[in-house]
């Protein structure tokens, strides 16, 4: 059966022809901005803080906020990285806001998009990108362990995502210094924090630092995954919608103990 992966793979690939078809300006923006060193540093649990208008599961989430203003006030409250949704057609996200972000603040920013080809990873580059996204489970492992190894040779931070165990092994074999645990399942979307508590182990057994994604909203959540061993979470829908930015960021920021920092 069809999952919603399948079908944005499928429209990436259709959109992968243009941006090859389509000439680009390259960009000077500096790559020196790391979150792994932040998160080597890190004596609370880091927050990745996402600007995210819609999802495929949600919907609608904040149409109408603007991305400098939204990225200003994440940088103020303390985010370690800020990650930018780039797809359109699912998130209605953008490159431009990519850029319209590197320009307004000075932490990491994450290229969040589903990545199949080197030319997207170019114009992550082009556009500030410090961190992309490689998600397991999109790719075949020869293709994966390419893409990895290119977005590295151009000086970028990896975050790669897992959803399970098989997407686990496969991750493992590239030795990612960043692995994404995403807690919402792509075939049914159900969100549990037990996916974090589940595979952390396994990733602290190889070492890297873990990210738990999606499903966490409150303090409880926080500590959940800094318990299970989480290094740092991303948050999007949560901080898209908040009323109380700064407080709820505040209270997302859990101390996290020695004996989990890597």
């Amino acid at each position: 059966m069809e999952t919603i992966l399948d079908r944005i793979i499928s429209q990436k690939q259709i959109e992968i022809k243009h941006l090859k078809a389509i000439g680009r300006q390259i960009s000077s923006y500096s790559q020196n901005l790391s979150f792994i060193e932040q998160l080597k540093a890190a004596d609370q649990l880091s927050i990745i803080a996402e600007f995210k208008r819609a999802s495929p599961s949600k919907g609608d989430i904040n149409i109408n906020l603007n991305p400098v203003e939204q990225a200003k006030k994440y940088e103020e409250n303390g985010a370690a990285a800020i990650s930018v949704l780039t797809d359109t057609t699912f998130f209605k996200g953008s490159f431009k806001d990519l850029k319209m972000v590197r320009e307004a603040v000075n932490i990491p920013i994450l290229c969040k998009d589903f990545i199949i080809d080197q030319v997207q990873i170019d114009i992550a580059i082009e556009h500030g990108a410090n961190i992309i996204l490689l998600i397991a489970a999109a790719l075949p492992y020869t293709e994966l362990n390419d893409l990895y190894h290119y977005a590295k040779q151009q000086n970028l931070e990896v975050l790669m995502e897992v959803h399970d165990e098989e997407d686990l092994e496969k991750a493992l074999k590239i030795g990612p210094q960043l692995v994404g645990i995403n807690n919402r399942s792509l075939k049914t979307f159900e969100v549990n924090l037990n996916v974090t508590e589940r595979l952390a182990p396994l990733i602290q057994a190889n070492g890297g630092f873990i990210i738990s994604e999606s499903g966490i909203f409150n303090q409880a959540d926080a500590k959940r995954v800094r318990d299970a061993g989480a290094n740092g979470i991303l948050v999007g829908e949560a901080l898209m919608r908040s009323n109380e930015l700064s407080a709820n960021m505040k209270e997302l920021m859990v101390p996290i103990f020695k004996e989990a920092k890597q």
